[in-house]
């Protein structure tokens, strides 16, 4: 087995913090100046008389959504071998996530950290710990790629899409179809593609003590077994994938309630293409996306509704707040009782 790595060390490290803290800096710095381009008087006149029990709504249904997918990684990891009572685990996947959404490009931070956890909490190994999240999220890959098409085929049923918002609405269907078939070409010829892995990250292992090959061929294989684990458990699959499911519903949800927060009842298709489309703005190099997605939020509800941009601001806002600062809130805290706890 090869050595744990230093997870949850890595999240104290103070370069680590700094950079962190300069991404938040920027990021803010620039949703600032969207603000002052908008007109701030127009983004406060959009937010005023803001209903904040839809607010609270948006929240809630973050927090489904969190404990959904925590539900979704503890089969996995059941039919992995690995028992977790569902009450410690969820707490373990709220502070996953707030390693996520400091982590620019996220999904960077989340799986070592919980990995690292679950070795310490548990009797699994770390590549088997890891093994089994990565397969629950990749799972998870499967409904934001029905939502978004569901979202596109709706708004080219109604004609609604704007022909800017197009090489947008194609690069997420390309995605809807791309990523099952990438999967599907990946677990066929999954052990060509290890072997591959293996060769490109030779010349590396020899450069570097913190790349062992023998620790990469480890935790390929231990994918491979968590991989075959899922497949083979047909009842454990589908419930998999039915949680994966509830929890994108409620992950979209507060892009509905961010506008009846502030008076604007928004077609729920649309909302199903609006989140999966701006979460792959997600992929800036700033914590959580921070900045991107609010951008391209706007961007979306501007085009395809035509709010004025202070009221498509004033709705990214509020979504925002509800699914990604409200989230970063909770697990951040219980960051800091799963480090005290281990």
């Amino acid at each position: 087995m090869t050595e744990e790595p230093s997870g949850l060390l890595a999240l104290l490290d103070r370069k680590t913090v700094a950079q962190i803290a300069l991404g938040f800096l920027v990021a803010v710095v620039v949703l600032g100046l969207f603000a002052v381009g908008i007109g701030v008087d127009e983004i406060r006149a959009a937010l005023s008389g803001a209903q904040l029990e839809w607010l609270v709504l948006g929240c809630l249904s973050t927090l489904l959504c969190l404990t959904a997918w925590g539900k979704a990684w503890q089969i996995v990891l059941r039919v992995a071998g690995v028992e977790e009572s569902f009450r410690r685990l969820a707490v373990t996947y709220y502070a996953a996530t707030f390693a996520n959404y400091v982590t620019p490009l996220g999904q960077a931070g989340g799986e070592p950290f919980i990995a690292y956890v679950l070795s310490r909490d548990t009797d699994a190994s770390y590549e088997g710990a890891l093994a089994s999240v990565v397969t629950a999220d990749l799972l998870n890959m499967l409904p934001f790629v029905t939502f978004s098409g569901v979202g596109f085929a709706a708004l080219v049923y109604q004609s609604s899409l704007p022909a800017a918002l197009e090489p947008l609405a194609a690069g997420l269907m390309g995605l809807a179809v791309g990523v099952p078939a990438l999967a599907a070409v990946g677990w066929r010829y999954r052990f060509s593609l290890g072997r591959l892995a293996l060769r490109l990250a030779a010349p590396v292992a020899r450069r570097t003590k913190r790349l062992g090959l023998e620790g990469l061929r480890e935790r390929l294989r231990e994918l491979n077994d968590a991989f075959q684990r899922i497949a083979q458990d047909r009842r454990a699959l589908v419930s998999v994938l039915a949680f994966a499911y509830l929890g994108w519903l409620f992950f979209a949800l507060p892009l509905y309630f961010a506008g009846l927060t502030i008076g604007r009842d928004l077609d729920l298709l649309l909302v199903l293409f609006i989140v999966p489309a701006s979460t792959l703005a997600g992929l800036v190099p700033s914590p959580g996306g921070l900045g991107g997605v609010e951008a391209a939020m706007i961007a979306l509800l501007v085009g395809l509704l035509g709010v004025t941009t202070a009221t498509g601001y004033a709705v990214a806002l509020i979504y925002r707040l509800a699914s990604y600062w409200f989230a970063l809130g909770l697990g951040g805290v219980a960051a800091l009782y799963v480090i005290a706890r281990n």
